[in-house]
């Protein structure tokens, strides 16, 4: 199923969030190849790097910058008649590819500053982007649910190499589906796919209910060549399984292979909701 974004004067940007329950599975990396693919489409992209405490965005492209989440917060709150989300974007560059980034904050204590509510407005200002990519970090926070309630997709990304990597993603599965996401919103993505391991992903599919909508090769030699020279794998490694791979997650999330379907409807049901309903479950009320 695609995902398109529409191409009107006022847009409305297609939300992907590219989520995990376990940290270290290719998230960031996921997201930084998620959206430079679609600015190379000619899709105007913000990356969202919320991953508070510890974004590596801005490392792993190698570039620095003052601005960040954290600052764009304080400014929309000491002035909000004058606040412009643009002056805290960080513009990635080359080779004519370019895509906007929103830091993460520079020092962790920032991330305990966080108001929620505040963080959901200025997402919500990244309107006259086409899609925005929003790399959240592993937990069932406060945060990440307010980002998963107005994501148009929840890109689910995993590793399932051993048992405990298996249940870890069907608890982050299931709570998704408690939380009463739609089903179609949630694609679950498989890293490292044809990595050597016990468990087969039939297996894991027969188990979730669910199909994978995508699955990513291992590759860690062009990953590295990323990380190590700044660069997205279509400039690092632009021949390598991977590079193609994330090309056709691309052509997934947008028009390319399919028809425009937008499922950008927000859900109705939004943190305090979920999280009464998910605590009902558990305790029988």
């Amino acid at each position: 199923m695609a995902v398109a974004a529409t191409n009107t004067t006022e847009r409305s940007s297609v939300i992907i969030s590219v989520f995990s329950t376990t940290p270290g599975i290719g998230k960031t990396i996921t997201a930084i190849n998620l959206a430079a693919g679609l600015a190379h489409e000619g899709y105007k992209v913000c990356l969202c790097d919320l991953d508070l405490q510890f974004g590596d965005v801005l490392n792993y492209l190698k570039l620095s910058s003052k601005n960040t989440v954290a600052g764009a917060q304080r400014a929309m709150l000491d002035k909000p008649s004058e606040f412009n989300v643009r002056d805290f974007l960080t513009e990635y560059s080359h080779d004519g590819l370019t895509f906007s980034i929103l830091p993460a904050p520079r020092y962790i204590y920032d991330a305990y500053q966080t108001d929620v509510q505040l963080l959901t407005d200025i997402i919500n200002m990244l309107t006259y982007f086409d899609y925005v990519i929003l790399d959240l970090n592993s937990m069932f926070s406060s945060l990440n649910l307010a980002m998963l309630d107005i994501s148009t997709v929840i890109n689910y990304v995993g590793v399932i190499d051993f048992l405990p990597a298996l249940k870890n993603y069907k608890i982050g599965y299931d709570t998704l589906i408690r939380f009463e996401y739609e089903e179609s919103k949630i694609r679950l993505v498989e890293n490292r796919a044809d990595s050597q391991k016990l468990i087969d992903g039939r297996d894991v599919e027969r188990l979730l209910g669910e199909p994978f909508y995508h699955r990513l090769p291992n590759d860690y030699p062009s990953v590295n060549k990323s990380i190590n020279s700044g660069m997205p794998l279509m400039f690092a490694a632009p021949d390598s399984r991977l590079t193609k791979s994330f090309d056709k997650l691309v052509g997934l999330y947008t028009n390319r292979h399919s028809e425009i379907q937008d499922d950008s409807t927000p859900n109705s049901h939004g943190f305090f909701n979920s999280m009464g309903k998910l605590f009902g479950k558990f305790f029988g009320n």
